[in-house]
């Protein structure tokens, strides 16, 4: 891996990165516990469009909630994602550079989603909020927005790989014609 593949990012690449975005996500919430309190009062950044408000959130993504064990429960779903997502960056091409992008956001954001749950009981800071008037989408931070463009991004690495992997390329098709004599040339 590391080195001998020059195209990829070393385990310890993937590594840093996905502790930046966890970072960056850890500093974003201290600022907002900080400067945003009391929870659930809007701060207006662009009128109603785009807000700043103080949320915790002790279920997951769009209140996905399991009761009183929902916290237990979604450390332990984060802890086997992020083991998921380390086994597919070490089962990467050294050429897949957008995948092995895609799994470190998801990693980052996930682990900054788990820290928040570790540190408190009373659920991941959500704190960007954004909408018009009633009709707002859910709460969020960002870690959920590394999480979310790491997937997006890996179910479109995900599908073309598969592409590519059940539609042969034009010219093979045309040298498996011209072996069995069935090809434009045995015609």
């Amino acid at each position: 891996m590391g080195r001998s593949d020059p195209g990829r990012l070393a385990p310890r690449g993937f590594l840093g990165t996905a502790a930046v975005i966890l970072l960056a996500d850890h500093l974003t919430k201290w600022l907002a516990v900080e400067r945003l309190a009391p929870a659930y009062v809007p701060h207006p950044v662009f009128g109603e469009w785009f807000r700043l408000t103080l949320v915790y959130n002790p279920g997951a993504a769009f209140g996905l909630h399991f009761g009183p064990w929902s916290r237990w429960i979604f450390m332990v779903l984060t802890v086997v994602a992020v083991v998921t997502m380390w086994r597919f960056y070490r089962e990467s091409a050294p050429d897949a550079r957008v995948r092995v992008w895609a799994l470190c956001l998801v990693t980052g954001g996930a682990l900054g989603n788990l820290l928040d749950r570790i540190l408190s009981a009373r659920g991941v800071v959500d704190f960007l909020d954004v909408g018009v008037g009633a009709w707002r989408w859910p709460t969020f931070n960002v870690a959920d927005i590394a999480v979310s463009t790491g997937a997006i991004l890996l179910a479109i690495v995900l599908w073309r790989e598969e592409e590519e992997r059940v539609t042969p390329p034009a010219d093979a098709h045309a040298d498996a014609g011209a072996r069995t004599g069935t090809g434009a040339s045995g015609a």
